[in-house]
């Protein structure tokens, strides 16, 4: 890689972080807005789902194909086509007159997005070196829980004043001069970097892996409402014939000596196979953790935008708190103890939702809530800083980049899946019982998949304590 690229400065790295934080605030922004959306555009509650998976199943397939990009023609460059694009798709989302027209535009803000991140992580490694490299990477970090913050709040302050008659509305269009002013000065304070030995985009992968998390995605989300009729059952029968493409195609472009989207010989490593369980267990609870505490406090307790918002400050305030701190207790703890430590922290935080949510029931409060949600929030962190660690450990450094394409890849389709998957289960407790019903019984789902991930941490503990703790 151009390591002689000068240093972003501090401009350049508050840009990067802005980029980095659209994303993630949007996707608060958009859970907050549920409620109002449905309320505009009638929307169903699987629409809702829709709204929220499309994006990150997008974001999911295109993140490959956006680091690729960056390397090959310049992260800079690539990191204003995709700010650009998630500026447009937002103003498109805003326009939206229809909810397939908000679909349509979801979908775009997640390839924007998915332009957007990867440069910047690549981009500081190769431009920062020593104590200004441990500081960005920090923040970098620790980012999300103020992203969050601010888009549990921001958001819910948006829709709720309602400017110009806008609604939910003005969460999309807030985006639009933020990307405005990104774009303006990124050319100047941003450094120009690429790859010295750029590689081709695996094509084929990319479309075996969108068919593949589609045909996921619309018979889970939509299944239940449709009855499931013929085509959602053949969608998921074609799911074992497009997984076998996809590894052959992936086989054969190996043999080549060409990279594939996931590597064969890297999905067999012990690390990124536990990487694909924290994927396939917690990321995907964690999203539409999301989604379903936006709906029962919305649709369910009758909250405003605002109060829905704020209902999550302690969450995002323990996120950022614990993520600042982790790097510490990685360096005095192994990561498996680390990983365990957040999943017990996690486990009764959800344990003292559930109760709380059954105790206080339609007097449930952001107050109520604070002690449960800041459990939730601390140990999310960990379990989050654990991922990436835990899942390069077995990589060598010639394959770094694309072990951590794998990880990103493996975290965004999980994120995006979560939502339809199992908030489908959420939506049928709550059409047979209630929303307060539903959330405690969809906690306690949550809490029995945590309980799986820690009893398959313990039983890959002793690897973990061989192997060396990676620096990121």
């Amino acid at each position: 890689m151009n390591s002689s690229a000068v240093s972003p400065g501090r401009a350049g790295l508050l840009l990067l972080l802005t980029g980095q934080m659209l994303p993630l605030i949007d996707t608060s922004i958009t859970n907050v807005a549920l409620d109002s959306i449905t309320q505009s555009l009638h929307t169903t509650p699987t629409q809702l789902e829709l709204i929220v998976a499309l994006y990150g199943v997008a974001f999911a397939v295109c993140l490959a194909m956006g680091s690729k990009l960056g390397d090959n023609h310049g992260r800079r460059r690539v990191f204003m086509w995709g700010v650009a694009l998630f500026g447009l798709a937002s103003l498109l989302c805003g326009m939206a007159g229809s909810v397939h027209a908000l679909l349509a535009a979801r979908t775009l803000q997640g390839a924007g997005a998915a332009l957007i991140v990867p440069q910047i992580l690549a981009t500081l490694h190769v431009t920062l070196k020593g104590r200004e490299h441990a500081r960005a990477i920090s923040l970098y970090g620790g980012i999300g829980g103020i992203a969050f913050i601010v888009g549990q709040m921001g958001g819910g302050w948006l829709v709720s004043a309602d400017f110009a008659g806008l609604g939910w509305r003005n969460a999309f269009f807030i985006n639009v001069p933020i990307c405005l002013l990104v774009l303006a000065l990124s050319r100047r304070y941003v450094p120009e970097t690429r790859s010295e030995s750029p590689s081709g985009i695996d094509w084929p992968g990319t479309v075996y892996l969108a068919l593949i998390l589609c045909c996921l995605l619309f018979p889970m989300a939509l299944g239940r409402e449709l009855h499931w009729p013929l085509l959602l059952q053949l969608m998921l029968v074609a799911l074992i014939p497009l997984i076998w493409l996809m590894r052959q195609n992936a086989v054969a472009k190996q043999l080549r000596g060409q990279m594939p989207l996931l590597p064969p010989r890297l999905l067999k490593l012990p690390s990124i196979r536990f990487g694909l369980v924290i994927a396939l267990l917690f990321f995907s609870a964690w999203s539409s953790f999301m989604f379903c505490m936006a709906l029962t406090m919305q649709s369910g307790l009758g909250m405003a935008p605002w109060q829905s918002g704020n209902s999550f400050i302690a969450l995002g305030i323990a996120y950022f708190v614990s993520a600042l701190f982790a790097p510490k207790l990685i360096a005095r703890y192994s990561m498996g103890k680390i990983l365990l430590i957040g999943l017990s922290v996690q486990i009764a935080g959800l344990l003292l939702l559930m109760l709380t949510f059954w105790h206080f029931r339609l007097h449930t409060s952001a107050i109520t809530l604070a002690p449960a949600t800041a459990l939730v929030g601390y140990g999310q962190a960990l379990i989050v800083n654990s991922f990436y660690r835990i899942g390069m450990r077995d990589i060598e450094s010639r394959d770094a980049g694309a072990g951590s394409a794998i990880l990103s890849t493996l975290q965004q389709s999980t994120l995006g899946l979560g939502p339809a998957v199992l908030g489908s289960v959420f939506l049928a407790l709550a059409s047979g019982g209630g929303y307060i019903t539903a959330i405690v019984g969809f906690l306690g789902l949550e809490v029995l998949l945590m309980l799986l991930l820690a009893a398959i941490a313990l039983s890959f503990r002793q690897h973990l304590s061989r192997c060396p703790v990676p620096s990121l």
